[in-house]
């Protein structure tokens, strides 16, 4: 089995500033969108909260690309090019688990971290025009990015169970108190497994781990280590509760 440390919405590039946690709720910008979307920041309710974290720059019109896409505890993720590459050359596919995390803003101090705001079990995956013919396949109820527009022959679904969190709990906070931002507290079973782009020793700091500042998706290979299930399982309770 894989755990897949998935980096997703607002950052210091892709909108330029962090996501906001609204009443101790965290809410993840989607990026705005280049092509391939119909969907604005109004239609998904955020418009406001993206006008005041970019200051003006994105409007409640502007387009977004609204990936992962959660709806009815289902979720709907469409990755492709180098990143695809990687999921594909990891073997990731049906039981895999994708926890997505992002930079958010603490809803008081205004620090930024990193922190866990959703995850998906992975039911079918594959190209659009395949992954509809599976059984456990669900449309969407609105328009996913990944399933219209024009994608290279990479594009693919990742598609099945998931939620977002509801609370933003310290239990999902990867980035460690007080920072900096990259400096993550981590489980001991990850250091075990290790976590593919962060092979060079120095990145591992007994309970630490200085985390990559580029690259989406990071893939621990768990296989059955209980020790690493029972984590997954707790992060999954902790966002469904």
């Amino acid at each position: 089995m894989r755990i897949v440390f998935s980096r997703k919405g607002f950052d210091s590039t892709a909108g330029g500033a962090p996501s906001p946690i609204v009443e101790g709720r965290p809410v993840s910008l989607p990026i705005p969108a280049s092509h391939s979307s119909v969907t604005t920041y109004d239609a998904l309710g955020h418009g406001a909260l993206v006008e005041r974290a970019t200051r003006g720059k994105l409007t409640g019109l502007s387009l977004c690309h609204d990936d992962p896409l959660f709806a009815a505890g289902l979720c709907w993720f469409g990755q492709c090019d180098a990143a695809q590459g990687h999921l594909r050359k990891q073997g990731v596919g049906a039981g895999d688990v994708f926890v997505f995390f992002g930079l958010f803003a603490d809803e008081v101090s205004g620090e930024r971290h990193h922190r866990i705001f959703g995850h998906m079990r992975v039911a079918c995956h594959g190209a659009p025009e395949m992954v509809r013919l599976s059984p456990v396949w669900r449309e969407p109820p609105r328009a996913h990015p990944h399933l219209a527009g024009n994608w290279n022959h990479t594009n693919t679904i990742y598609h099945g169970p998931g939620r977002v969190a509801r609370h933003a709990s310290s239990k999902l906070r990867l980035t460690r108190e007080g920072g900096p931002l990259n400096r993550w507290t981590i489980p001991t079973w990850l250091g075990r497994t290790g976590l593919t782009y962060h092979d060079r020793p120095e990145r591992w700091r007994g309970s630490e781990l200085d985390s990559a500042r580029r690259g989406q998706e990071f893939v621990a290979h768990v296989g059955d280590d209980a020790e690493a299930l029972d984590w997954l399982d707790a992060v999954v309770a902790e966002i469904e509760r």
